[in-house]
């Protein structure tokens, strides 16, 4: 896979900007999983380093876009990147029309993206301003990269130079790794809350792998196929026919039992199912024993592991019990794995 490196260019000087995913908890003011902001410090350290103008941008939440709103702001990340840097990190506010200035070997941390108006549409307007404020764009945020946004997508495409970073390398080259000549019989975890997000991931995968694991929200919209009951769970029923198709395509082996919460709240109530057993008022908000022990077998016997997202609500402790052991298994297995993803990360720093 041919590709800008980071680590070809000359940066001294240089006004970068690196599109990373620091999209990270937050309670009263403090990050409490720094999983992603370790992963991009790599990347932001060595153009630090190498006497680079840096400027960092990332979305945060989802707060509604074009207005400002203090609780998805990105200062909390900015004091945690500060910590790690040992040097400050100004947040800047308004940045889109430049103004603001940056010195050789200076970290900046711009305010959340989803608050310009744009973003998620992947406005050229939006996208010629994000790329006006570097000479080198650099596309760090593999979680995101699937989304053709404006700072994930239109940025690098109006840059003057646009390049992977460090992160990012690494998982396009693991991951061409993995495709060109993997060791059988490869296996993918697909995870996460929407299948229109991962579509076209789902597609390609199922030429290559052997089996499909899903999960999270996306497992929901393939229960649906197959005729079992998903109660009120985050379902896309229009995309049920794509996931019947990706079915017939390849082997989605899928939860025998779940456990389920009547809402989506740290306090809900957990409940062990069958999957025939969901009623109408029930949300599936992790795969159950039988079924994480069934896909920890198949993983044990894996040759090649893909896992991108997680299979359950892993925030809250009731619903994290199928992500732990999806962990542990992919951990445990001698098989060649590449995680990869936000959330993934996530899970795999909180579980070890």
């Amino acid at each position: 896979m041919a590709f800008i490196k980071l680590t070809d260019l000359d940066l001294a000087g240089k006004r970068v900007l690196i599109r990373a995913d620091l999209n990270v908890p937050v309670k009263d003011g403090k990050v409490t999983s720094d999983a992603r902001i370790t992963a991009s410090m790599p990347t932001i350290e060595h153009c630090m380093k190498a006497g680079a103008k840096v400027m960092v941008m990332s979305h945060r939440g989802r707060p509604e876009e074009g207005k400002v709103d203090d609780e998805n702001s990105m200062q909390p990340i900015a004091d945690d990147m500060a910590a790690k840097l040992g040097n400050p990190v100004r947040l800047i506010q308004d940045y889109l029309d430049g103004g603001f200035n940056v010195e050789a070997g200076e970290v900046v941390l711009l305010e959340n993206v989803r608050f310009n108006a744009g973003e998620k549409k992947d406005n050229e307007e939006l996208a010629r301003k994000y790329a006006a404020l570097c000479d080198i764009f650099v596309m760090d945020a593999f979680g995101t990269a699937h989304r053709a946004q404006a700072s994930t997508h239109g940025a690098g495409k109006f840059a003057p130079v646009a390049c992977a970073g460090l992160l990012l390398s690494d998982e396009l080259d693991n991951l061409a790794k993995a495709l060109a000549n993997p060791a059988r019989p490869m296996v993918a975890i697909v995870g996460g809350s929407k299948v229109s997000t991962k579509l076209t991931v789902l597609e390609a995968l199922s030429e290559k792998v052997d089996q499909l694991v899903v999960g999270g929200g996306i497992a929901n919209t393939f229960l649906a196929a197959a005729g079992k009951p998903v109660g009120k769970s985050l379902c896309e029923h229009d995309l049920v026919p794509a996931a019947a198709a990706l079915m017939a395509k390849t082997e989605v082996p899928l939860p025998e039992d779940v456990v389920t919460g009547k809402a989506l709240a740290a306090d809900a109530q957990a409940e062990l199912k069958r999957v025939e057993d969901v009623a109408e008022d029930d949300m599936i908000l992790d795969i159950g024993p039988a079924a994480a022990a069934r896909i920890a077998a198949v993983l044990r016997s894996a040759g090649t592991i893909l896992w991108n997202g997680p299979v359950g609500v892993f925030e809250f402790e009731q619903f994290a019990a199928g992500t732990a052991a999806l962990a542990r298994a992919i951990a445990d297995s001698p098989a060649f794995s590449l995680a990869g993803g936000g959330d993934t990360l996530a899970a795999i720093d909180k579980f070890g």
